[in-house]
């Protein structure tokens, strides 16, 4: 097979990554929130309830941002029900997921978690203007950030916080173009509905970061337009305006599949040109970045079975969305997280949707183990080696052709050089039967040597981990790679995610 190629120069770059391109998503749906980071009784639970065992999985995998508490689930959130004595609370029916709620775990609950996770995990909360609005909104924001002096600050104190929360990332909504979402909306009246609460937030306290919903993918019928017309409302009193994306193949068409990608940075892209026509027709100096704050592979036809079906009734707690990842499914997973560090200079927040049990990196068992699924792995290690600048990377690969996105490279690259001058490379290659020789022409980095070489990679491409073999799949390391003279040489396996550090 004909070698693929690129060249890394310290003057070429596309920008700085910002740490929230690692975040996650913990939302009250299945079993992410009870029996996943939360299940009094468990063996490693500590005083309130969480989990200990994953605790210390989310700490290894990375997570720097966590949104809460939806998803769907926000567009009927009473944020009311979610603090005071855990007694107190209502039970309450989740039209989203069809389930109950029993609010056990809530905003308090929340903190407390990301605060064991550690001082990199910062909150990123999402008000409900599917059935509430601009009053709701100020009343969750003065109850988790004002430091004291009012009814709802002294309230939260009295409920045991004295510190305020703050939460400094707020999503106006969740996937408000979506007919599914209750209290679904035009991109006219979202986006007054938006500004008018983003106006009065702004009020309150001037440092929040605000995120527009946008579009839930790009082939929703209205995509661009909702953009346009929502930001147009919108654009000087908002930050971000999110995307949402997700993957699985099609009728078995596994080659589409692997080029996932293609549509994710097709879809960032367009969402950019559309934020900046906007800022240009409205003459504007500012610049509305991006917060992809739910991307994954999602099965989600297995869930359309279950949602059609008559088999939900209120439970509490469902086994919903959990999904086994494979090794195929792990390699897209990689790609999908290079398309994100190679548009860092404008998606500055991101959120892997979720962290536990519904479509997760991490699983878990009621009074049993918690392990790494196969997609935790390339996520922990763009967490930990994706910091620093993202060098420009244009491939010059051998093709394949896909009935989706036609003629598409076998080979999907980025890398990050460090703030200490080490670069690391990660490397998809998507061919399903073929290694696919690499060289990288180093210009001007200084760089002498292989630090590690790490593949995933399996000669079943339907490998997976799972609660009877927790450890079926690990990256492991790759044999052969060099650098000489300036040229970094690999072999990168079929079907394969890489990590290249170079020293």
């Amino acid at each position: 097979m004909r070698t693929a190629h690129f060249t890394l120069d310290p003057a070429f770059t596309v920008g700085e990554v910002n740490p929230r391109l690692f975040g996650s998503f913990v939302e009250h749906l299945g079993r992410c929130v009870y029996t996943g980071i939360f299940e009094p009784g468990h063996p490693t639970a500590d005083a309130e309830g969480l989990r200990g065992d994953v605790l210390d999985l989310v700490r290894e995998l990375g997570v720097t941002t966590l949104r809460y508490p939806g998803g769907n689930f926000v567009s009927g959130y009473k944020w009311e029900d979610s603090v005071g004595p855990v007694e107190d609370r209502p039970r309450r029916l989740d039209l989203a997921w069809r389930s109950t709620e029993t609010n056990r775990f809530g905003l308090s609950e929340y903190v407390d978690f990301l605060r064991k996770v550690g001082p990199q995990a910062e909150p990123m909360m999402a008000v409900n203007l599917g059935t509430r609005g601009v009053a709701e909104a100020l009343e969750l924001l003065e109850y988790a950030n004002h430091p004291s002096g009012t009814a709802l600050s002294d309230l939260r104190s009295a409920h045991g916080d004295k510190d305020p929360f703050g939460i400094k990332v707020w999503c106006l909504g969740n996937e408000m173009d979506g007919p599914w979402q209750t209290g679904h909306k035009t991109a006219e009246e979202y986006g007054r509905i938006a500004a008018e609460t983003a106006r009065a937030m702004r009020q309150m306290d001037p440092s929040v970061e605000l995120v527009a919903c946008g579009s839930s993918s790009q082939s929703m019928p209205t995509f661009a337009a909702w953009e346009a017309t929502v930001l147009a409302q919108t654009y000087e009193l908002v930050d971000y305006i999110s995307l949402h994306a997700y993957y699985e193949p099609q009728d078995g068409d596994l080659d589409s599949f692997l080029a996932s990608a293609v549509d994710m940075e097709s879809f960032i892209e367009n969402v950019v040109a559309t934020c900046d026509h906007v800022g240009a027709r409205l003459k504007s100096q500012k610049r509305i970045n991006l917060s992809f704050d739910e991307w994954n592979v999602w099965y989600t036809s297995r869930w359309h079975e279950i949602e059609n079906s008559d088999a939900r009734d209120w439970p509490e707690a469902p086994r919903l969305l959990e999904d086994n990842y494979s090794v195929l499914d792990a390699v897209v997973f990689g790609s999908l997280l290079i398309a994100l560090l190679r548009h860092a200079d404008r998606v500055t927040v991101a959120c892997l949707a979720q962290l536990v049990n519904v479509i997760a990196p991490i699983m878990t068992e009621p009074g049993g183990p918690a392990w790494r699924q196969t997609t935790f792995f390339p996520f922990a290690q763009a967490s930990r080696y994706g910091r620093g600048r993202v060098l420009d990377v244009r491939v010059d690969s051998p093709t394949y052709d896909t009935k989706k996105y036609g003629e598409t490279d076998l080979l999907h690259a980025t890398a990050v050089r460090a703030d200490d001058g080490t670069v690391t490379v990660f490397a998809v290659n998507r061919s399903r039967t073929e290694p696919l020789p690499l060289e990288v022409a180093l210009s001007g980095l200084g760089l002498t040597s292989v630090a590690e070489h790490s593949v995933l990679a399996d000669a079943d491409p339907d490998a997976r981990n799972t609660l009877e073999e927790p450890e079926r799949v690990t990256p492991r390391p790759a044999e052969g790679t060099s650098l000489d003279e300036g040229t970094l040489s690999a072999v990168l396996e079929p079907l394969s995610w890489n990590v290249i550090r170079l020293a």
